[in-house]
């Protein structure tokens, strides 16, 4: 019986001294923080308290428009147009990031193409897109680089551009 006498006080009075280990009432310490705010605030505001981080860690669109997506949704779709005859490796539609896999012409067994797409903006402007292709030619059992394709990346970045600025008046004719 002493002993679980003794017990229940222990109990007791580390029931009571959970109740309150700081002696402050919750009006002292402020509102409680659920656990995104308390990671932003660990992490810090990235980019502002707007900032994409903070709306994608919160589950908002970061878009503000409803799209969805991180990044301009005209340059997004029209990337992915574009690239349409290429198998996708990855598509990161947050990050603004298309990676192709390897893709060989059937005219051009001896030659693949890897194209890797980054969207870095959120308006549909030039300086919002970059465009990186990779060519490689089979020599012997090796694939070789064919060095700087600087020429096709901008191809693709017009080609690009121009059928995401075909989309949006396409989509400012509809709403009219």
């Amino acid at each position: 019986m002493l002993k679980k006498t003794a017990l229940f006080c222990v109990f007791i009075l580390a029931l009571a001294a959970c109740e309150g280990v700081t002696g402050k009432k919750q009006e002292e310490i402020g509102p409680v923080k659920d656990h995104v705010d308390r990671e932003i605030e660990r992490i810090g505001k990235l980019g502002g308290g707007d900032g994409l981080l903070n709306e994608m860690m919160r589950g908002r669109s970061g878009a503000g428009d409803g799209t969805g997506i991180g990044v301009n949704a005209y340059l997004w779709q029209a990337s992915l147009d574009t690239l349409s005859f290429m198998p996708l490796a990855s598509a990161d539609s947050f990050g603004g990031i298309i990676i192709t896999d390897w893709y060989t012409p059937q005219e051009e067994t001896q030659t693949r193409y890897k194209i890797n797409v980054y969207i870095v903006g959120r308006e549909l402007r030039p300086d919002a897109l970059r465009v990186a292709s990779f060519k490689q030619k089979l020599i012997g059992n090796d694939w070789m680089d064919m060095g700087d394709q600087a020429a096709v990346n901008r191809q693709l970045e017009d080609a690009i551009l121009t059928r995401a600025r075909q989309m949006r008046v396409d989509a400012k004719t509809i709403e009219e």
